[in-house]
């Protein structure tokens, strides 16, 4: 009996691997390469102020359509999505940003995970619902799914063609 109580306990102990991981993950944090990382900076009132989180919209006078706006007009590609470029945290943002690097443009990128806010805001900018959102020489191009069937068509190509001879100039 005790020899089995043993083993039930270090077999509690000592499991590892994803399992491990996803049991005693908090919310907002995710690993890389076997560490741990969070997305999200506690709001504790017992943290200095140098470290709580700040907006940096607040004291800007920008709104978040001004921001919106200027995202899409100084980015010749911009992608709204869940995630970002390089850890993308969604299977639709994934596609997207595959799809997008196959023809080595500059990509602007923004984080809709961060702030239901700028979800909001860029939702109401392009009168559609759902994320990965694609702009385009600030034309509302759509999803990843149009985007990836733009691509298997050529149009994507001819569309980012002059983006993507600008950035072979410039190199």
């Amino acid at each position: 009996m005790a020899r089995s109580l043993s083993k039930l306990l270090c077999k509690g102990i000592s499991f590892s691997g994803s399992a491990a991981r996803s049991a005693i993950i908090a919310p907002g944090s995710f690993y890389i390469n076997g560490m741990r990382c969070s997305a999200t900076v506690p709001n504790e009132p017992d943290t200095h102020d140098d470290f709580k989180p700040t907006n940096k919209l607040e004291n800007s006078g920008l709104t978040l359509k001004d921001l919106v706006e200027q995202d899409v007009k100084d980015n010749r590609v911009m992608l709204y999505m869940k995630g970002v470029p390089d850890l993308p945290q969604c299977g639709f943002s994934s596609l997207a940003v595959r799809v997008l690097k196959q023809y080595n443009v500059p990509l602007g990128a923004r984080n809709i995970l961060e702030d239901p806010e700028l979800k909001s805001a860029v939702k109401a900018f392009s009168h559609w619902p759902t994320f990965p959102q694609i702009f385009i020489k600030g034309e509302f191009i759509g999803g990843s799914d149009i985007i990836l069937n733009m691509h298997q068509t050529g149009e994507l190509k001819e569309k980012l063609q002059d983006i993507s001879a600008n950035q072979e100039k410039s190199e």
